[in-house]
């Protein structure tokens, strides 16, 4: 965590070097993805991305008027970087927190997702108390019987999190106490840990984990209830540099019209089979 907080006060320093004195009439724009992070993005066979992220993006630049380009970078290193001025927006399911605002600006979210605790399909934590209920939460909340049950039932287990999310801060201010907590730099490699016994449980996006657990043939499965509400933030929006305020609104109008005709619904149909539009 130490760690986190050195990148976070070094991506803000280079938010002050990096922001522009005047404003940019954006015709064009880089964004990233991480490209392993599938539904949400993901890289073909080819080397294209794609994934609901690059089609939306698709749409959402369109809309805009503004000709983008995609490109991969690695997750725990997208905010120093957009900071920097390497690209020009972040679109990889990024929660918009308190915490991230006082780095970056951000779009209205286009979408909005419940996280999860996963498991073997035959281990004994399988069907942990509250499997298939819902759990609101707020940030900082506590005494929350269903979370206290979890941590009674997972003490001295290890939980796989990719590192530098809202999740994995989640995990450590609960878990951390009762459970090892190992961190991955993607959440494929902490799957395949998890599918291979190295690790008990993972904990992240409940849509990612869907998709994992197609691609695992059965061998994971969901335990224990889905997390929503207010500690993951408003949801999911573009991550943009705080000078960028031109750029942002744009992207503020294209998701909002995304939103109004069924565009980001039907995308989310296609790559999660569930609605992940944000609530009104």
């Amino acid at each position: 965590m130490k760690l986190q907080k050195l990148i976070l006060a070094g991506a803000a320093a280079l938010a002050v070097l990096s922001a522009p004195a005047f404003a940019k009439d954006w015709k064009t724009a880089t964004i990233t993805l991480e490209g392993a992070y599938a539904p949400w993005n993901l890289t073909n066979a080819d080397g294209t991305l794609g994934g609901f992220e690059p089609e939306l993006a698709k749409v959402l630049c369109e809309r805009a008027k503004i000709e983008c380009t995609l490109v991969a970078s690695d997750w725990d290193g997208m905010i120093p970087a957009l900071n920097a001025g390497k690209f020009d927006v972040i679109m990889d399911a990024l929660s918009i927190t308190e915490e991230r605002k006082q780095i970056i600006d951000f779009t209205i979210p286009y979408a909005a997702t419940p996280a999860a605790f996963a498991t073997a399909a035959d281990s004994p934590l399988a069907n942990a108390a509250g499997t298939g209920a819902t759990v609101k939460m707020t940030p900082g909340e506590t005494g929350v019987k269903e979370i206290d049950a979890l941590k009674e039932a997972f003490a001295g287990k290890t939980i796989g999190i990719q590192a530098a999310t809202v999740y994995a801060k989640f995990i450590y201010d609960n878990f951390g106490a009762s459970s090892e907590i190992r961190e991955y730099k993607t959440g494929a490699e902490r799957d395949l840990d998890l599918q291979n016994g190295r690790i008990d449980l993972g904990f992240d996006d409940a849509v990612y984990f869907g998709n994992a657990f197609a691609a695992a043939n059965g061998a994971l499965a969901f335990t224990g209830p889905e997390i929503v509400g207010p500690i993951w933030g408003e949801g999911e929006g573009l991550g943009i540099r705080k000078a960028d305020t031109d750029l942002r609104d744009k992207f503020n109008e294209a998701i909002k019209s995304a939103l109004a005709d069924g565009t980001v619904k039907d995308l989310s149909m296609k790559w999660f089979k569930v609605d992940v539009s944000p609530a009104e």
